[in-house]
């Protein structure tokens, strides 16, 4: 029988909708950074709709939330299926927030279908995916996968000086379970693909098979506050002109590793940020990444060469400190012919790819068998108020979830 079970996929695009007016923007987005008032609010949502599908919701020390169906033998680990709720600043109604939905749009099905499992199943929202608000991204799926110390974690503070542990307990979700308290039988996470490939190629799935690696620094420029008027060009300590020729070294650094190499400078603060004084601090971010681990060192390597030519032709300071590193990941080869064989048996067209942005699998894959399911967004366009997925896409990733799922819960 459940191999002729499919998800109700007007009901999967209705909850989309529902948690898209948590933080709705004007330009038709979402903005719910992590633990903010919008976040407790989705949230809140999800654990009513995971409470009325018959689940036990758990919230372990880092705030994420763990939705548990029972199944027949409930001491087996769990299978595993979620993402994130938060979204970026000027974020879309699909990146994260369809992982976490479509596993409940699994459970949700197999209640109507009356079909138990031999071990349970469990639907997961990580906390601070993102990295908007608090750096680095990835953060609680980090500490469960053992990337992070959880006290490191909770002491992540966001510009305005706020805590991830201070935050967390205002909203009420600083929960008591230990982080990282359990693995999973296997673990599936379902995305926009953030990118053009499958929308390009008329491909309605990604059966992604590994993720490239990121290094994230931040960066702190100084030179010299000065009147802008009376201090000559040739006697300047500009932070800001030493900012403007890293940011174009950065840039020409990718493209030396081109067609994967990726190099952003996606943040900055100037200071004073006065009209007629001469910057004398820039704080900046930069996210480097390629698929292949010896070529991110050689990135590495060149950043603080950067810094270092910079500083002397100059005359600044240059800071730069690594805040994140996440090595390229290969998933798991059973994880990812489960989603294949689901896309074969569903008659979808799919492709193999490797993943160009960072998610939650990638730590999670650490400690249990793990793979993910792209589908196509509009333009290949996210992390935009215009991000767009069609319904019958986003259906179709949900049902090859529903047979990954099952082809490890039993």
């Amino acid at each position: 029988m459940s191999e002729r079970v499919q998800i109700n996929g007007r009901r999967l695009w209705q909850s989309l909708m529902v948690m898209a007016e948590i933080g709705a923007t004007a330009k038709g987005g979402c903005r719910r950074l992590a633990l903010g008032d919008e976040d407790k609010a989705a949230r809140d949502l999800f654990r009513q709709w995971c409470q009325e599908a018959g689940c036990r919701v758990t919230v372990d020390e880092m705030g994420n939330m763990f939705a548990r169906r029972a199944g027949r033998d409930n001491t087996r680990p769990p299978v595993g299926a979620g993402s994130h709720l938060d979204t970026q600043p000027h974020g879309g109604k699909f990146d994260g927030v369809f992982g976490v939905l479509a596993a409940l749009e699994v459970v949700r099905t197999l209640n109507e279908a009356g079909i138990e499992t031999a071990v349970p199943l469990e639907i997961v929202n990580w906390t601070n995916e993102e990295g908007a608000r608090f750096a680095p991204g990835m953060l609680a799926s980090g500490v469960f996968g053992g990337v992070f110390d959880l006290e490191y974690a909770l002491s992540r503070v966001d510009l305005a000086g706020k805590g991830v542990g201070q935050e967390l307990a205002r909203i009420g979700y600083a929960g008591d379970v230990p982080c990282g308290d359990h693995a999973f039988t296997a673990f599936f996470e379902a995305h926009i693909e953030q990118g053009p490939i499958l929308e390009r190629e008329q491909k309605q799935v990604g059966v992604v098979t590994a993720v490239q690696g990121f290094r994230w620094y931040d960066v702190t420029i100084t030179g010299q506050d000065a009147h802008a008027g009376s201090t000559p060009m040739n006697g300047r300590r500009d932070a800001l002109l030493g900012t403007a020729q890293f940011i174009q070294a950065v840039n020409e650094l990718a493209l030396t590793y081109a067609p994967d190499g990726r190099g952003t400078v996606g943040q900055f603060q100037v200071s004073p940020n006065s009209r007629n004084t001469i910057p004398g601090r820039v704080d900046l971010t930069i996210d480097m990444r390629h698929p292949e681990a010896v070529v991110l060192t050689a990135m590495d390597g060149a950043v603080h060469d950067i810094g270092e030519r910079i500083a002397t032709e100059m005359d600044v300071a240059v800071g730069v400190e690594l805040v994140s590193y996440s090595p390229p990941v290969v998933f798991d080869e059973g994880c990812i012919t489960a989603v294949q064989t689901a896309c074969q048996s569903l008659g979808i067209p799919y492709r193999r790819m490797i993943s160009g942005a960072g998610h939650d699998a990638c730590y999670i894959s650490r400690i249990s068998p793990t793979s993910m399911i792209f589908v196509p967004c509009a333009g290949g366009i996210s992390h935009n108020e215009a991000e767009s997925a069609r319904p019958e896409d986003l259906a179709a990733g949900a049902n090859v979830l529903l047979r990954a799922m099952l082809h490890y819960a039993g």
